[in-house]
């Protein structure tokens, strides 16, 4: 699949211009899936007390998802690298359906001839069979995915680095979150990133993080705390994922706790 990222397509995939549709909350999946309704994330007369503002900001081990037979500018989910003895696997949100029709791009610029990282293509997914789309399934709203080495044989993490899977050390956490709004929301088409502090969402295993700019295209987007400035990495305690497939609207992003219950399904990864 690497060969359809020709220079002439990657030169063609430019932001779109305009303004587009209204935003969309972080319901997107990809095109071939249906049934899965996006809401209209219209900005609040006046946003939650404590919410943050995002920035534009981007980092190696994080970057988009896209089907891997279209333009970069289709992205429609989040993933980021996460440490592994095969230096391969990349960790995003189960309602994203990922799978080996969709590729990584890892610090992704937009309208750029090469990708500074280089276009992974994903081999096999992850995803914990307790998953579901409403109720306590979406507490495991959370999958991994095997990339192949890219055309020079190289592994992702050592390209990249990876951030460490880390349990939830309890729902309040100084976070930073890192993701890629879809076009038709955010023109700008660059990574957005946020700093705050996450609470509980009442009546789930899951936590709740306030910052506007994450519309559709930042589910999967990764959690991080311990943020290492020199390799621009951290501990992965979370992603947008979860109930109502991460959040209602663009200024409230939800994230299963990270437990015993990812740990089981990275370990599993990892052998198979």
């Amino acid at each position: 699949m690497q060969q359809f990222w020709t220079p002439a397509r990657l030169a063609a995939a430019t932001p779109q211009q305009g303004t587009g549709p209204a935003p969309t909350a972080k319901t997107a999946l990809p095109p071939a899936s249906s049934g899965v309704s996006s809401h209209v994330a219209v900005r609040p007369a006046a946003l939650p007390a404590g919410t943050g503002n995002s920035y534009f900001n981007s980092r190696p081990s994080i970057g988009i998802l896209v089907m891997a037979d279209k333009n970069l500018k289709t992205h429609y989910c989040t993933a980021s690298v996460v440490q592994s003895p095969g230096k391969n696997l990349i960790l995003t949100a189960a309602h994203c359906r990922p799978g080996y029709w969709m590729a990584f791009v890892p610090d992704y610029q937009p309208g750029a001839a090469t990708q500074p990282y280089g276009i992974w293509d994903v081999k096999s997914v992850y995803v914990d069979s307790h998953y579901a789309a409403t109720g306590v399934g979406t507490d495991y709203d959370y999958a991994f995915a095997k990339v192949a080495p890219d055309s020079r044989g190289r592994l992702l993490q050592n390209v990249t680095g990876g951030n460490v899977l880390t349990r939830t050390p309890s729902y309040s956490n100084w976070a930073g979150v890192t993701g890629y709004p879809e076009v038709s929301a955010a023109p700008a088409d660059k990574a957005v990133t946020c700093w705050n502090w996450t609470s509980k969402l009442t009546g789930y295993t899951q936590m709740q993080f306030l910052c506007t700019g994450y519309y559709g295209g930042t589910s999967g987007s990764p959690w991080l705390i311990h943020l290492n400035s020199k390799s621009n990495t951290g501990d992965v305690i979370g992603v947008i994922g979860g109930y109502q497939y991460g959040g209602p609207n663009s200024w409230v992003s939800y994230s299963p706790i990270f437990d015993n219950k990812i740990f089981t399904l990275y370990n599993y990864a990892v052998a198979h």
